[in-house]
């Protein structure tokens, strides 16, 4: 009987092994039946079936707008956020669209807000996405992104200060509100009257929306050059005119300096103002005085105050202060400034638009360095035999397309004339294929890129997906419209959507919806430049044109 006992307990321990290492990896978030684990799949198998050979991306439709045009995770918002289309369907579906708004109603700014995931909301609407506007009137309201229906309203301030823009802090849970530099009338300064307020700054907790506090930029406390402010990641950022970029910790300001908290919805007795928190004509009361210069935690010069911060281990980008410098960028270390071992890049381009640097946003600690014809992806690494130090070496690059490119200073003509250029071509001249847009698509981890090639009026482009960790190159898909590099663009990826919209002269927007096709019968209709019937149908008021 013992012998048997002790099979049976030999047997159930391998079970009771298999069950702590089940639950520890499901603590780590591995467990093959959760929702997250089958969205991972789901993902991969859309990567496989976009860079097959069969697959296309097709232009279903087109519309075009007297008022600029914006994406939001599927949703097309035209008239100053008054319409909204689906970008999903395969031809447009209108969501909703609201009667014309007055000019008080215009809104500066918006950002869409998604349910955070694992938390109990107070109201059912939370659960839903939402779009946080920003009118001119001083109105922060959260709409429906589905309906436009107005979800709640909140009152900043009277018209002595005027809000304008909307930016995260931590994305999806801290916002802040930024008013535009406050300046006095050319009347009130003739006068000899000062004004010392700068900028307002009004932070809060999204879902559900909470009024953490306001404050004000002084010139007494930071100085008369400061020409911008930000709050990101927990961080003040104060920029001046001289260049120089100053960063304090914004979490130690508003502990410091709150002199009483408020809710929304609260009524209040504040200077002397009888009111409620959010509500017309009081609006929110600026609770965080700074009365002395707080502790500065980094300070860097760069010229055009361009700063950034990323890495691993962290590290900053600048370029130094001076004209002659431009496009000139050094990579040090945030910890002791000490620039990393091969830390000075520099594209050494002769180009109208200057090359652009920045870390990488899949959070690899990598950096992207871009230049008309050349894509760089740097990565940090120890150097050898000196923990220490950091050294910046190449991971891959990415060419453009020149082959066919002639720039010969000599050449020959058919009767045997030799010829001399008096001049070069730049590096971005449009005859030469030239990279004008880099960005990342994080669901699909795939590195996408616009290149050009403009001969006369005629512009062509491509859009290009890269392996994120190699560089290969994956899937080419034409641009069917022509693209005029006189005109501003933006080119938006997202899973199966490819999303062209283009600024033309006198306020004339286009917006170019492709899709993903994988059938190979239409094949043709999706890659060929050649000149197609269109077809006009109109939906809801909108004229919209098919292919």
């Amino acid at each position: 009987a013992s012998a048997a006992g002790g099979r049976r307990a030999a047997s159930r321990a391998p079970g009771a092994q298999n069950v702590c290492r089940l639950l520890t990896r499901r603590a780590h978030g591995f467990y093959a039946r959760d929702a997250g684990v089958a969205h991972r799949k789901n993902l991969g198998l859309l990567r496989k079936m976009m860079c097959q050979e069969s697959t296309k991306f097709k232009n279903v439709w087109t519309t075009h707008s007297a008022s600029p045009i914006a994406y939001e995770r599927g949703r097309i918002y035209l008239d100053n956020y008054q319409c909204c289309i689906s970008s999903i369907a395969q031809e447009p579906r209108i969501l909703y669209q609201k009667p014309k708004c007055s000019k008080s109603e215009k809104i500066e700014d918006a950002l869409l807000l998604e349910c955070p995931l694992g938390e109990m909301l107070p109201r059912p609407s939370d659960y839903k996405s939402s779009l946080i506007v920003l009118t001119v009137r001083n109105w922060l309201l959260r709409l429906s992104a589905d309906s436009g229906e107005t979800l709640e309203k909140i009152y900043l301030a009277d018209s002595c200060c005027k809000f304008r823009y909307l930016s995260w802090d931590t994305p999806q849970e801290v916002m802040v509100v930024k008013s535009a530099q406050n300046k006095l009338p050319a009347a009130a300064r003739q006068a000899g009257i000062q004004e010392s307020v700068l900028f307002y700054l009004a932070v809060f907790q999204v879902l559900p929306l909470s009024f953490i506090g306001m404050l004000e930029i002084n010139k007494k406390i930071f100085g008369n050059s400061v020409t911008d402010v930000a709050v990101s990641n927990g961080i003040l950022i104060v920029m001046y005119s001289m260049g120089l970029v100053r960063l304090y910790n914004f979490q130690a300001i508003s502990e410091q300096f709150m002199e009483q908290p408020f809710h929304l919805g609260d009524e209040f007795n504040w200077n002397g103002q009888v009111g409620v928190v959010g509500k017309y004509p009081f609006g929110l009361p600026c609770n965080i005085k700074i009365t002395d210069t707080p502790p500065l935690l980094f300070e860097a010069s760069s010229l055009e105050n361009a700063f950034q911060i990323g890495g691993y281990p962290w590290h900053y980008i600048i370029t130094p202060n001076k004209k002659k410098h431009k496009g000139v960028f050094h990579i040090c270390s945030l910890k002791d400034n000490v620039l990393a071992k091969n830390g000075i890049q520099e594209m050494k381009c002769c180009s109208l638009e200057p090359d652009w640097i920045y870390f990488h946003p899949d959070m690899s600690g990598r950096i992207i360095h871009v230049g008309p014809n050349l894509i760089k992806v740097l990565k940090l690494k120890e150097v050898k035999n000196n923990s220490d130090q950091t050294e910046i070496a190449e991971d891959f690059m990415i060419v453009a397309n020149r082959e066919n490119c002639v720039n010969n200073a000599v050449t020959v003509t058919a009767s045997g004339r030799v010829v001399k250029k008096r001049f070069n071509l730049l590096d971005d001249d449009p005859e030469q294929e030239t990279f004008k847009i880099v960005d990342y698509e994080d669901e699909l981890d795939l590195l996408s890129t616009v290149a050009v090639t403009q001969i006369g009026a005629d512009g062509r482009a491509h859009l290009d997906f890269h392996c994120n960790e190699r560089g290969i190159l994956l899937k080419s898909i034409p641009l069917l419209e022509s693209w005029d590099v006189t005109y501003s663009h933006e080119v938006y990826f997202d899973k199966d959507l490819v999303l062209h919209i283009e600024q033309k002269p006198n306020r004339r927007f286009s917006c170019y919806v492709y899709q993903m096709v994988c059938d190979t019968a239409e094949e043709d209709g999706c890659s060929s430049h050649e000149k197609k019937e269109r077809v006009f149908c109109k939906h809801g008021g909108r004229i919209f044109e098919y292919i």
